[in-house]
């Protein structure tokens, strides 16, 4: 209770962020031990696994999810299982923010200048009146194109050049993919 439900949490998650999985689970033991809502663990490590991990190793969402599902299935006592597979997992995954400093940049840029009307091509043509005004014409369908990428715009007009995700080393798979899309639209890394 008071601070500890907030100390504890704090300690797993830096634990967890550090790559060490003893202490991982020492916190998760005693956040157990205590009482701690277990569901309320799961939601931090699912958390955990986006902000701190994220594109590093994608299986780390999905890992987290299953621990969260399988809590509510089971419940305690059994539950501390699969949340303590997915510490030990996320403790040992190779580890990236960059997901985290992306959503945070767009938001800023959306929270400084407002959002910018999506360009025609790309508003929905749905219903009639939509059409007539124009929206959805001129899309094209990047399935069709080689390697399914074409280079048509997508950023709003004056704000093409915007760029908010940049893998890190932990990354880098994504970031020989990014490199190479970008190539193939034609723009700037």
């Amino acid at each position: 209770g008071g601070d500890q439900h907030y100390d504890y949490i704090s300690a797993w998650i830096k634990s967890t962020r550090g790559s060490d999985p003893d202490a991982s689970l020492y916190y998760l033991a005693a956040m157990l031990e205590g009482g701690e809502d277990p569901r309320f663990i799961a939601r931090r490590m699912i958390v955990l696994a986006s902000e701190d991990i994220g594109n590093a190793d994608p299986q780390a969402l999905v890992v987290a999810v299953a621990a969260s599902q399988a809590v509510e299935h089971v419940g305690l006592p059994e539950g501390h299982y699969a949340l303590a597979q997915c510490a030990i997992y996320l403790a040992l995954a190779p580890k990236s923010n960059a997901v985290a400093r992306a959503i945070g940049a767009a938001r800023r840029e959306i929270a400084d200048h407002g959002a910018a009307t999506p360009p025609a091509p790309l508003r929905t043509a749905a219903y009639p009146a939509a059409r007539k005004l124009g929206r959805g014409v001129g899309y094209e369908y990047p399935h069709d194109a080689p390697g399914h990428i074409n280079d048509q715009e997508h950023l709003p007009a004056g704000r093409e050049d915007l760029r908010f995700y940049a893998p890190d080393d932990a990354e880098p798979e994504m970031r020989e993919r990014l490199e190479a899309i970008r190539r193939a639209r034609g723009r700037r890394p």
